[in-house]
């Protein structure tokens, strides 16, 4: 019997982020987190990353946009694993 509920897509759990020459990953993105879920962070994340780009050039800061780099490293993660998620 068929049901109109909609399946919820989730995170495929298969994108991991890198630094540098490491076979290692640093992070990666656990499965089964709705996507859209995960498309809502990586925006809270990329904003945070805005904020402290403008704030690590005005206070000529390279710990704050090296904290950016990471930041918006997680936000692409999230984002390629949630896209992954959605073409399931």
């Amino acid at each position: 019997m068929p049901t109109d509920t909609p399946t919820i897509k989730t995170t495929a759990g298969k994108t991991k982020f890198y630094q540098g020459e490491n076979k290692q990953p640093l992070f990666c993105i656990e499965p089964g987190i709705p996507c859209q879920e995960a498309r809502d962070q990586a925006s809270e994340l990329m904003g945070c990353v805005r904020d402290l780009t403008i704030a690590g050039l005005m206070d000529d800061n390279p710990q704050l946009i090296w904290a950016t780099y990471y930041l918006s490293a997680l936000a692409k993660a999230l984002m390629d694993d949630a896209e992954l998620g959605m073409k399931h």
